[in-house]
């Protein structure tokens, strides 16, 4: 995130060394590469952190309130829900104020989730929800495609961008318009974060434990939208954030449960989206390219690798676990040995027999001088 920062802050045009840097920033109205420092860089630089956590975040609650890893917000007509609600104003010559976006994309998001849910039984099966999202999604982006063609060329090149996922032009209006959002999430996700934990468990552990698991779903699809929807408005749908985020968090640390991965999957997000935007940047200047082709590019083959190897280390931990909590000694070649090196154990060969009473070979029973030392070996 350091590195990432520094290179969004010192690359480009003009180039500000890094131990030029800190006076860049103290004389903002003194030279040029002061205002394009303050005015320009760092805002796009806090939106990136911004919302690649929440993305991170958002991502996090789907896949543990679903127990499903590829639970993504671009798979639940979340993304799809919020971008339809930015774009339809536009295309339909609605003006609306900047303040009021983030309530249009939070409507749109809401009515994604909400069909979402509603077509899956209200949260009945996860895995219903995923594919239910799947099939909703696909509608949405087909109503998009709707209003893309009854567009004019210029709002299609505006919808066009904005749909990649665009930090382009960004200033610090649209970062101070996220924090009100941020007061309500923020809450909302550590009282969460446990309940996550207990839905990880499945829905009948968890009724036993005393949580509704319908609810407690429906909420945590409630603060995956309050987190998406204005991140959607600002930025549009970053794509892929949501999937990678996560899976970087379990990889990094495996043994953990939900309470912990949270923190971890919005630094990673937040990461995913600095690091994204300045190939984003600068790859083809003087054009900027979208940051969620990037995040696309790289988060789609690297969240797939993370999945398959945590998917494998889960499941071995998951054998021994089992193995040991069912107080099952670990599986040895026949014949050998459970006692020490060098030494006979009590199972094995003819002197473990008679000691422990059983008859030898030859069908006799054991002295009760044996049978002594089998009740001492017990």
């Amino acid at each position: 995130m350091a590195a990432a920062s520094v290179c969004a802050l010192t690359l480009g045009t003009p180039y500000v060394p890094p131990h030029r840097l800190p006076g860049a920033l103290m004389d903002a109205d003194g030279t040029l590469a002061g205002i394009v420092v303050t005015e320009l860089r760092v805002p796009r630089l806090v939106l990136a952190l911004v919302a690649g956590a929440c993305l991170g975040a958002a991502g996090l609650v789907l896949q543990e309130a679903l127990r499903n890893p590829l639970a993504v917000p671009e798979m639940l007509g979340v993304s799809s829900g919020a971008a339809l609600g930015v774009a339809a104003p536009l295309v339909l010559s609605v003006s609306l104020p900047a303040a009021v976006q983030p309530l249009s994309a939070l409507g749109g998001a809401a009515l994604g989730g909400g069909l979402t849910l509603l077509a899956a039984g209200l949260g009945r099966s996860p895995s219903a929800v995923l594919l239910t999202g799947a099939a909703v999604a696909a509608a949405l982006q087909a109503a998009l495609l709707v209003l893309m063609v009854m567009a004019d060329q210029l709002d299609l090149q505006l919808i066009y961008r904005y749909l990649l996922g665009s930090l382009s032009a960004r200033t610090w209006d649209d970062v101070t318009g996220l924090w009100p959002w941020l007061l309500v999430a923020v809450p909302s996700l550590v009282l969460c974060a446990p309940v996550l934990s207990v839905l990880r468990l499945g829905d009948e552990d968890a009724q036993a434990l005393g949580v509704r698991a319908q609810r407690a779903r429906l909420a945590a699809l409630a603060i995956a939208v309050v987190l998406i929807a204005p991140v959607t408005a600002v930025c549009g749908p970053v794509a892929w954030v949501g999937f990678l985020a996560p899976h970087l968090a379990r990889w990094f640390n495996p043994e953990a449960d939900a309470v912990r991965w949270l923190p971890w999957s919005a630094a990673w997000g937040a990461v995913v989206v600095a690091v994204a935007d300045v190939p984003a940047r600068l790859a083809l200047a003087p054009v900027e390219t979208p940051v969620g082709a990037w995040t696309a590019l790289v988060g789609v083959p690297a969240g797939v690798a993370l999945l398959r190897s945590g998917g494998r280390g889960s499941a071995a931990r998951r054998r021994a676990t089992g193995t040991a909590a069912a107080g099952l000694p670990p599986q040895r070649a026949p014949g050998t040995s459970f006692g020490p090196p060098g030494k006979e154990g009590p199972s094995t060969g003819a002197g473990g027999a008679a000691r422990r009473g059983i008859p030898g070979p030859s069908g006799a029973a054991a002295s009760p001088d044996a049978a002594a030392g089998a009740e001492e070996d017990r």
